[in-house]
């Protein structure tokens, strides 16, 4: 009788426990807008946190709550921005999908070092030195640190400086974060033309340290009928809202660094363009 009434007595003691833990998960639980697991199946799941959240479910919660807008994953394009338009009864818009692009033609036989670099293969790290093994300032360290942060693979290092796989790029701006020099940028991806270049000096300075930096010589600016290049001090920038990707800004610079984008990659820096409108 005594194993029997210890049973029954560990089985009271259960259905007790059991009713008290019910009774707190209601109490306690936290209710969750039925939108954000919808809002959640309308993103990519790649966690990439280029959208500036730590991941897909911190998105679909700050969209819900109207603390980012609906088209605030850069992964989902304009998909996904209108699926999560018809869960939020809203209006997406219209959603430019982006790319990353390295603004810097400074290649190993182009840019003129300073030291002999041996220290950790990390963009990071060299820039403590000096700002890097380069003489440039502005320009590209090349170890590819931006290459190994990138989800996708589509940064690879190429004759001393990073370049873009176009057809790999989603436009996550993670490796826009990860560049020390913050020369890379997010640029429209049907954009054909960019400056590879990020020198804000004067051309006569530029000269000693890089042979293909912008001199700011405006006649890229002269030769655009569109307005959409500017030369801003002594360096040429690109109005994405302008530009018609002609190439006659690319045909006149005289230092081959006005580029043209060709078949989905970029132009490989450090040889020459192939001009292309």
């Amino acid at each position: 009788m005594s194993i029997l009434y210890a049973l029954l007595w560990f089985a009271g003691l259960s259905l007790i426990l059991g009713l008290m833990l019910a009774a707190a998960s209601v109490i306690f639980s936290v209710k969750v807008d039925p939108r954000i697991p919808q809002v959640l199946e309308c993103l990519p799941g790649a966690n990439c946190g280029g959208c500036g959240f730590t991941g897909c479910s911190a998105c679909a919660e700050a969209i819900v709550k109207g603390e980012a807008k609906i088209s605030a994953c850069p992964v989902g394009g304009q998909k996904s921005a209108d699926k999560i338009a018809a869960v939020m009864g809203e209006d997406a818009g219209t959603v430019t999908r982006m790319r990353a692009q390295v603004m810097c033609s400074g290649a190993s036989d182009t840019a003129k070092a300073k030291y002999n670099y041996e220290g950790p293969r990390d963009c990071a790290a060299a820039m403590r030195l000096g700002g890097g093994p380069k003489t440039c300032p502005n320009g590209c360290i090349g170890f590819g640190t931006c290459a190994v942060v990138c989800p996708n693979d589509a940064i690879t290092v190429v004759n001393g400086v990073a370049t873009v796989n176009y057809t790999r790029c989603v436009g996550c701006g993670i490796c826009v974060d990860s560049c020390p020099k913050n020369i890379i940028k997010l640029v429209p991806y049907d954009s054909k033309v960019w400056v590879g270049c990020s020198s804000p000096d004067k051309g006569a300075l530029t000269r000693t340290y890089c042979d293909a930096g912008c001199l700011g010589c405006k006649l890229c600016e002269k030769t655009c009928e569109h307005g959409a290049i500017k030369v801003t001090g002594s360096l040429a920038a690109v109005n994405y809202d302008l530009c018609t990707g002609c190439g006659a800004c690319a045909e006149k610079c005289r230092r081959n660094i006005i580029k043209i984008a060709d078949n989905g990659r970029a132009v490989i820096t450090g040889e020459p363009s192939e001009h292309k409108a």
